[in-house]
C-alpha cells in the first residue's frame, strides 16, 4: 500500500483544491476497478459471545471462513479479507456475487441441519456494483463498498441477501433470480434494495 499511502499523504499536504484534484484523479487512474462487492456479516456476535464465550465464537468464525472462501473462488470471485466475523469479496459480475451468496447460504443451511443448534451459523449479506479503489495491498474503498457494508452489516437480517438496484440492473434478462424490492431508511437516507429469495431455488 506504499504508493497508495504516499498519494494520500501528498493529497493531504496540498494547499489548494486544484492540486488535490490532480492527485485525486491520479489515485482513481491508478487503482480504479469496476465490479460487484459482497460483504457478509455473521449474525449474533454479541449474544453468542455473551452466552458461550469468545473462543466458542472464534471457532464459529473459523468454520464460516472455511466454508465461504472456496465458494467465493468457485464463483469467479476474489476473497479480499476477513475482518472479525465479516467477509469482503469482489467479483467482476454481479451475477457471480449473487450466486456466491446464494451458495454460501445453502451450504450453511445444509451444515446447520447436521449440527446441534448451538453451532448454527447464519450470515447477512449486502451486494453492490460500481467503481471502487483496489489498493496495492488488496484492500477496497468506495461508495459501492460502503453501500454493500451498510446492507450486509446494518440492514440485512439473519439469512438475508440484499442487492442494490445498481447491481440487479447488471444481471442478464434471463437471470432467473427471485427478488423483492424493498425500501429502507437509515440515518435519514432512503435506500432501495432487492431481497433475494434463496428458498425459491
Amino acid at each position: 500500500m506504499f504508493q497508495f499511502q504516499n498519494l494520500l499523504d501528498e493529497y493531504f499536504n496540498q494547499n489548494n483544491d486544484s492540486a488535490r484534484q490532480v492527485i485525486d484523479d491520479k489515485i482513481w487512474q491508478s487503482f480504479e476497478q469496476t465490479g460487484a462487492i459482497m460483504i457478509m456479516d455473521m449474525s449474533g456476535f454479541s449474544l453468542v459471545t455473551q452466552r458461550y464465550g469468545i473462543v466458542y465464537y472464534l471457532s464459529m468464525i473459523q468454520r464460516m471462513r472455511t466454508i465461504c472462501q472456496p465458494i467465493v473462488e468457485a464463483n469467479d470471485g476474489e476473497l479480499i479479507k476477513f475482518v472479525a466475523d465479516n467477509v469482503f469479496a469482489r467479483f467482476k459480475q454481479a451475477q457471480d456475487a449473487i450466486n456466491a451468496a446464494l451458495a454460501i447460504n445453502l451450504a450453511l443451511d445444509d451444515i446447520n441441519k447436521k449440527t446441534p443448534k448451538m453451532w448454527d451459523i447464519q450470515v447477512s449479506t449486502g451486494i453492490d456494483y460500481g467503481r471502487y479503489l483496489y489498493t496495492d495491498d488488496k484492500d477496497v474503498f468506495g461508495d459501492s463498498v460502503n453501500c454493500a457494508s451498510k446492507l450486509g452489516e446494518d440492514i440485512a437480517a439473519s439469512g438475508e441477501i440484499l442487492v442494490t438496484e445498481t447491481a440487479m440492473a447488471q444481471l442478464p434478462t434471463n437471470h432467473g433470480i427471485k427478488a423483492e424490492l424493498l425500501h429502507f431508511k437509515i440515518s435519514g437516507i432512503a435506500l432501495n434494495a432487492y431481497k433475494v429469495n434463496y428458498n425459491a431455488l
